[in-house]
């Protein structure tokens, strides 16, 4: 068991963020089967471009970094906040010094991929870092880029919900939400399968990311990364298709048509007309005169927080769609 011991300070400075370069790695790791399964539809749409890149560029190499139970820092390192780009992350791989990278390569390039020698001349030639920032980045741009706005959208309303959550119910509650081999247990944060002992926080908080390419908690631990969980962000069962079939009554959609059903169904937690059009793959307009529909018919309610405008469900909406279930 795993369990974080904290400070009513640590919870005070304990904080959200996404990270592109941590998703890639992931995304990654599940195309060569040592991560989260991908669903079949996405898998046999990337493997194609994947294994193209593992020909035309130095891929492998970064690949055989890659563990099951984690890869080094420098390919993916620690995010700085919600704001956190693609390019931010390339800048601070390629800043990486030599001797840093080599230090971890000896203790992570240790599978059969390793000894390939076409690999092994990648990882002990003197501009390895470069090699190994210039795949990544084909492997973001060719893999990932397209898809990055529906997926960063799915973990920012996952993070603007979770806020919500501690407001409303406090950090406690919000904690044992993110998954359910977590418990908050008497000033202290347990994860019942990972295997970790205790961990001290030193007064910088825990940082939490949202992904969709993990299906139970992962964990950071050491420098140069603050502690850290990883963990499935909201929604995503929907961005893989399952609930493609489900949140399709006919009832509802028979009511108030397709488009608004999914509109509904989607806001089981609040969110903008943003992060609803980039995570259901809809037009913005359309998705903005559906809500105002919606609103109009007292379905739906909307409230400013910060610089967004986010709609909720009201009471009605809540019945309608629970019926319609």
């Amino acid at each position: 068991m795993l369990r974080f011991e904290v400070s009513v300070e640590d919870l005070l400075r304990s904080r959200f963020a996404l990270s592109p370069a941590l998703d890639l790695c992931l995304l990654l790791r599940s195309l060569i089967g040592q991560g989260q399964p991908l669903p079949r539809a996405w898998a046999a749409r990337l493997m194609p471009a994947f294994e193209r890149l593992r020909r035309e560029t130095e891929l492998n190499a970064a690949l055989a970094l890659q563990t099951p139970q984690g890869g080094p820092n420098f390919v993916a390192p620690p995010p700085r906040g919600l704001n956190q780009t693609w390019a931010d992350d390339l800048a601070i791989i390629r800043a990486t010094p030599l001797e840093a990278a080599r230090h971890e390569v000896a203790t992570t390039a240790t599978g059969p991929s390793a000894r390939d020698p076409r690999v092994r001349a990648v990882l002990d030639s003197p501009d390895a870092v470069s090699r190994i920032a210039e795949a990544m980045d084909r492997a973001w741009h060719e893999l990932l880029a397209a898809d990055w706005p529906q997926l960063r959208a799915i973990c920012e309303r996952d993070v603007v919900h979770r806020v919500g959550v501690i407001g409303e119910h406090g950090w406690a509650t919000t904690i044992e939400s993110l998954h359910p081999s977590i418990a908050w247990r008497v000033g202290g944060i347990e994860v019942d399968f990972f295997r970790g002992g205790t961990v001290r926080l030193t007064g910088d908080g825990l940082l939490l990311i949202p992904s969709v390419f993990v299906g139970h908690i992962a964990a950071h631990l050491e420098d140069p990364w603050p502690r850290t969980l990883v963990y499935p962000a909201r929604g995503t069962a929907a961005l893989w298709g399952e609930q493609e079939t489900i949140p399709q009554p006919d009832a509802l959609t028979a009511l108030v048509g397709r488009a608004r059903a999914r509109l509904l169904l989607a806001l089981d937690a609040p969110a903008s007309t943003s992060h609803l059009a980039r995570s259901l793959a809809m037009a913005p307009g359309a998705v903005g005169d559906h809500l105002a529909i919606l609103r109009g018919a007292g379905l739906l309610v909307r409230a400013r927080s910060g610089r967004s405008v986010l709609y909720r469900r009201t009471p009605l909406g809540e019945a309608l769609v629970a019926g319609s279930g």
